[in-house]
């Protein structure tokens, strides 16, 4: 019993684990937690596409199967040592189980038992303790923030783009860069994410039309020699929110992850936004025309990921919110560094790139209360609960959502339940309130001219 005297219905009864097919494309981690009353905790823990450098270890097979990513070592890590080691703690008290765990891997990176295997349980056994407590997910957070006021849901960040060697072949990272529409200048969550399916719809239909390139999962996934420059997706993106009379009212985000394509021995960013090698000073001065040029609210991992002094200088000069992900790895020690640096204004939150639930909400806590905003992201698992993250750490931002499912509809299902309790930041919720901005002039097309005047 772990010392505990008094059997409690919230007590952990047992843990386990399986390996389950993610929507990452490769193998995870799913742990289940079962406490004495009944209540479930499932939670999924996926390694990334974008993987920082400076992220916690994920333990996987190695060898053929699975090309090396099988998840098998990891399961057995939770039912062979985490699992029974958490028989009878309660499954409320998230910061003890969380220290038990990390006394159980007993390194800095989680190297021992991995970060896939330690996150799923944190994460499992956050859910367990919200259905054990009989609330939902976000208040049961909120309760363990001991936090008070009203809640805030999160600004909407439809996903438009995805899809790699757009550029007819050259190597690059993934699918990244992906881009967003972000809905910032609305009343309500409801009303900001009809905008953004409006407009992404837009966007799609003007992608066919130009490119013919269909979406697929709520995202245009481009083909090899689709297009020369990520510039004609932006003007595509722009085109469609003025179209739907939202100019102003919605911005552009973009994930850049930039480290995916920066070669060190050369110092260059090979196959960004663009065929064409770029150096730093190239990326710097990119960046300020796409703010000048375009209405970016966001950019994530603008440079390479051990890049602060470089982050912190786009972060002075262009005047809007600059992410880090790969920069920070939700890892509270990055982010002090970040932070004397005045490198960035943002951080992702992603559980698995530190190791359990208590480790990364210390990351959060810390970040706002340096003015830094949260982007909770659903990629390594979290799924649509990642909407109860946002809602109840307070994070007023969501990241790269889409509106075919999931997190969506968990958000609308929040709203309705909280009614007037629940706050909708707007502009606000960016760490840079976005600039008033006016439709672009478009020159006629050659039908619309007026046919010149008569000299006779």
């Amino acid at each position: 019993m772990n010392g505990t005297s008094k059997v409690r219905p919230s007590d952990i009864a047992h843990v386990s684990a399986r390996q389950i097919y993610s929507d990452r494309g490769h193998p995870g981690v799913e742990a289940t937690v079962v406490t004495r009353g009944g209540a479930v905790g499932v939670a999924v823990a996926a390694p990334g596409i974008s993987v920082g450098e400076y992220e916690a270890a994920v333990v996987c097979d190695e060898g053929d199967k699975w090309d090396g990513l099988g998840m098998t070592r990891a399961v057995r890590n939770v039912v062979e040592t985490i699992g029974p080691s958490l028989i009878g703690l309660d499954a409320t008290d998230q910061r003890r189980i969380d220290e038990v765990i990390v006394a159980l891997d007993g390194t800095r990176s989680k190297e021992h038992l991995g970060a896939n295997a330690t996150g799923s349980v944190s994460a499992a056994v956050l859910r367990a303790g919200a259905a054990a407590a009989g609330l939902p997910l976000y208040q049961h957070i909120r309760t363990q923030r001991r936090a008070t006021g009203n809640f805030v849901l999160p600004v909407p960040s439809v996903t438009t783009v995805m899809g790699g060697r757009r550029y007819g072949g050259t190597p690059l990272g993934g699918t990244k860069p992906t881009y967003s529409m972000v809905c910032f200048d609305f009343s309500s969550y409801s009303e900001a994410i009809f905008a953004g399916w409006e407009s992404s719809r837009e966007y799609f239909r003007l992608l066919w039309e130009r490119y013919r390139v269909e979406s697929w999962q709520g995202c245009g996934m481009l083909k090899p020699g689709t297009i020369e420059h990520d510039r004609q997706l932006w003007d595509l993106m722009v085109e469609a929110i003025e179209n739907k009379g939202y100019t102003g009212r919605i911005g552009l985000q973009v994930d850049v992850a930039a480290s995916m394509y920066f070669e060190s021995s050369r110092q260059r960013f090979v196959g960004l936004f663009s065929a064409e090698d770029k150096t730093r000073e190239d990326l710097v001065q990119l960046y300020g025309e796409m703010v000048s040029d375009y209405p970016f609210v966001v950019i994530e991992d603008p440079l390479d990921e051990g890049d602060y002094d470089g982050h912190a200088r786009l972060t002075r000069d262009l005047g809007i919110q600059i992410v880090g992900d790969d920069l920070f790895a939700t890892n509270e020690q990055r982010l002090r560094e970040g932070i004397a640096h005045h490198a960035a204004n943002g951080m992702v939150l992603k559980v698995n790139q530190v190791g359990t639930i208590s480790e990364a909400f210390e990351t959060v806590a810390l970040a706002q209360s340096h003015g830094y905003r949260v982007i909770p992201c659903k990629s390594r698992g979290e799924g649509a609960e990642i909407a109860d993250y946002a809602v109840g750490l307070d994070t007023g931002q969501i990241r790269e959502e889409d509106t075919v499912g999931g997190v969506t509809n968990r958000l609308t299902e929040i709203e309705r339940e909280l009614g007037a309790q629940a706050t909708f930041l707007g502009r606000q919720a960016l760490a840079v309130a976005p600039r008033p901005r006016m439709p672009r002039l478009r020159s006629p097309e050659p039908s619309q001219l007026s046919p010149s005047p008569s000299l006779d």
